[in-house]
């Protein structure tokens, strides 16, 4: 026997509310039929048997009309768990109601019957909308695009388009496939994938050579989704990713697992039922030979125990959870953001502290070059020539920077050199060679450091770092750089460092307000932690508002702050989901921003926010909080009904209040669930 989900089956931790519920649609309609069938016999043999009792044949046959469109589905899915040994809500009731016609209480037999078909019937219309809501998503992708091959246009299914392809997309129509914009001008509404209520502008690459090359980092201006619309003018796109593997796929497949993943409370009510379940059933046999000791009838004693087993039989308690949690995941994809599961969904609504990565998280993610300050006797052109031949080997944000800008400052004359053999060390820079020489491009360390030493004698990748150090001039221009909000790093070539390069990361203008809002929401510490200078981390964490900033971090050192915290808090990290992957993993729950089109990003996270946009987080952290707080509100009501309905039971309360108090409060937790579905940030407020 498995006694544990009251009809609800749970086999793949999915909230079914019903041992039926994966019916398709026509079946869920075929069962309210049934229900209203049953509920509408069940009166016809009530008339007949107040007015005309005689009239036996004719009232018993209405109430056995009731039984057979009442129990139809019951049976169904009580001999479906029967087959796999589980002992499922629909043979407790099935139980209940032929023993209330073994009794001669046709009457109540049929309205349980009735009763559990309606609300099991209704329950399932309204774990569907739910459902539905997620499923939707699946739907948003046009099934035929517009496609040019071969110097000929034709229609084809979007299972057949290839990498490369071209596709048109007229203005209204959904886009088809990921892919960039080679032609055209259009605004695009990506809010199906992003959350984003305001229309992106797009416009063509100026290379597609390099658009291919660029990935996941090609800006976002040029870059339409699956299933996003087109609103503006025509727009020709090129795809970068086959059907079964676009954004929208990717978002519909981890939405879809995510329902099967149970949370910590899901688990606790398993627990909780496996332990209670047998215990009624124990009880209710007690019950059933209470005319043993207690100067009553059998029927009494049979009575009182099949009125117990409606009435603690924990159909609410089941249900609560996954029905909260289905809503919650559907609600956050529509406002794109993609929560895996109920356990970081939950996990995120108690969260205590947040600690943000600086560079394209609280920053704009779009540095530029600024300043190019080479040392003693170099020219400024062979420090910028070699700056731009290793960071070109990089895809790092500020290696992108330094090469975009210093091209632009580049004398065409002076072409950049050939480096290889790059090596990139985590959380300090990037080695390369050019000409046989080592060069370093990376952050500066004071002179006569000992912790550099120290570090590169525990070290193996760090014995790459060159082992001259700064004069106490080259230092003091370090410094001044960073006193002014400056990125720094220095560029070591051979035996000396050819200057510093600073780089400026702007504060995104949304931060600030974001930082309200969470300390609103009830977050206790908002937390940045980078590896840049601590003098440009406390610039940026005073411009947005956080409590306290934490620069010059390793990633290893990143790692210990988070679980320094966590041994005290709740604690979310929140980050591009890249270079911040091993901080986010010990994290109670790992944020990735920006995660549409990010494979990397979508992998890491427990919850990616599709959009790189920092509003979506007051949006996510308020609708977990909310999700928590109906969670506990239908634990307590489960809960609730059933301590009422035990000893009412034991005492001799009616099947009949028993069966509606029973039902009333399954279908109460489901609507308190679906509430969800409404949620909005301004709920809060």
């Amino acid at each position: 026997m498995h006694p544990s989900t009251d009809g609800r089956k749970l086999d793949s931790q999915e909230p079914h509310s019903h041992s039926h519920d994966h019916a398709d649609h026509g079946s869920g309609t075929i069962e309210l039929y049934l229900a209203i069938g049953c509920g509408l016999a069940m009166v016809f043999g009530w008339l007949v048997q107040v007015g005309y009792p005689d009239l036996s044949i004719i009232w018993l046959t209405g109430y056995l009309v009731s039984y057979v469109l009442g129990g139809f589905f019951t049976a169904k899915g009580a001999f479906s768990g029967l087959l796999k040994w589980e002992l499922e809500i629909d043979a407790l009731m099935l139980i209940a109601a032929l023993g209330a016609a073994f009794l001669g209480h046709w009457g109540e037999g049929s309205l349980l019957l009735f009763l559990f078909s309606m609300a099991h019937s209704l329950e399932h219309f309204a774990m569907g909308r739910a459902r539905n809501a997620i499923e939707s998503l699946a739907k948003l992708a046009p099934e035929v695009a517009l496609v040019k091959r071969g110097g000929k246009t034709e229609r084809l299914p979007v299972e057949k388009l290839i990498v490369g392809d071209l596709i048109v997309v007229k203005p209204g129509e959904r886009i088809a496939a990921d892919g960039f914009v080679v032609k055209g001008k259009s605004s695009v509404d990506q809010a199906p994938i992003t959350g984003e209520s305001i229309p992106v502008e797009k416009v063509p690459v100026d290379d597609i050579q390099n658009a291919v090359a660029s990935g996941d980092h090609l800006d976002a201006k040029h870059r339409v989704f699956s299933g996003t619309i087109n609103q503006g003018g025509a727009l020709e796109v090129q795809v970068t990713r086959m059907a079964g593997e676009t954004t929208l796929a990717r978002v519909v497949k981890m939405v879809n697992d995510a329902k099967t993943k149970r949370s910590p409370t899901q688990r606790f009510t398993q627990k909780f039922e496996n332990v209670f379940v047998p215990s009624v059933l124990g009880l209710v046999l007690v019950l059933m030979f209470a005319w043993v000791v207690i100067d009553e009838p059998f029927a009494k004693s049979f009575y009182r125990a099949m009125a117990l087993l409606v009435g603690a039989s924990p159909c609410a308690l089941a249900i609560s959870t996954p029905s909260a949690v289905l809503s919650g995941i559907a609600r956050a994809a529509r406002g794109g953001v993609l929560i895996k599961g109920g356990g970081p969904l939950e996990i995120l609504g108690g969260v205590q502290a947040i600690a943000f990565d600086k560079t394209g998280t609280l920053t704009e993610g779009k540095p530029r070059l600024t300043d190019v300050l080479p040392f003693d006797s170099v020219q400024e052109q062979e420090l910028l020539a070699v700056a731009i031949a290793i960071e070109q080997l990089s895809d790092h944000p500020l290696a992108r920077a330094i090469v975009k800008d210093g091209m632009l400052r580049l004398n065409p004359a002076n072409p950049v050199v050939a480096a290889e053999d790059a090596q990139n060390i985590v959380g300090i820079g990037l080695s390369a060679t050019i000409a046989n020489q080592q060069v370093f491009i990376g952050r500066a360390h004071a002179p006569q450091t000992e912790a550099l030493k120290t570090r590169q004698t525990q070290n193996q990748d760090l014995k790459a770092l060159p082992v001259s150090q700064l004069t106490m001039e080259q230092w003091q221009i370090v410094k001044q750089l960073e006193s002014q909000g400056r990125t720094t790093m220095v560029v070591h070539q051979g035996d000396k460092f050819l200057g510093v390069l600073g780089v400026m990361d702007s504060p995104r203008p949304t931060a600030a307000s974001v930082m309200s809002r969470l300390k609103h929401l009830g977050v206790e510490q908002l937390i940045m932690i980078s590896g840049d200078n601590q003098r440009v981390a406390d610039a940026v964490g005073q411009a947005v508002g956080i409590q306290q900033a934490w620069g010059d971090l390793m990633p290893e050192d990143k790692v210990r702050r988070i679980q320094q915290l966590k041994e005290t808090k709740v604690v979310a990290m929140v980050g591009d989901g890249v270079n911040d992957a091993p901080a986010m993993a010990n994290a109670s729950v790992g944020i990735a921003m920006g995660a549409a089109g990010s494979d990397v990003a979508l992998e890491t996270a427990d919850i990616a926010l599709m959009a790189d946009d920092l509003n979506h987080l007051p949006f996510a952290v308020g609708l977990s909080r909310k999700t928590r707080s109906i969670i506990k509100q239908n634990i307590w009501i489960s809960l609730g009904m059933v301590a009422v309905l035990i000893p009412a039971a034991i005492l001799g309360l009616q099947m009949a209040w028993a069966v509606m108090l029973h039902e009333g409060s399954t279908i109460l937790v489901v609507l308190n669930a679906l509430r969800l579905l409404a949620y909005s940030e301004q709920q809060e407020n």
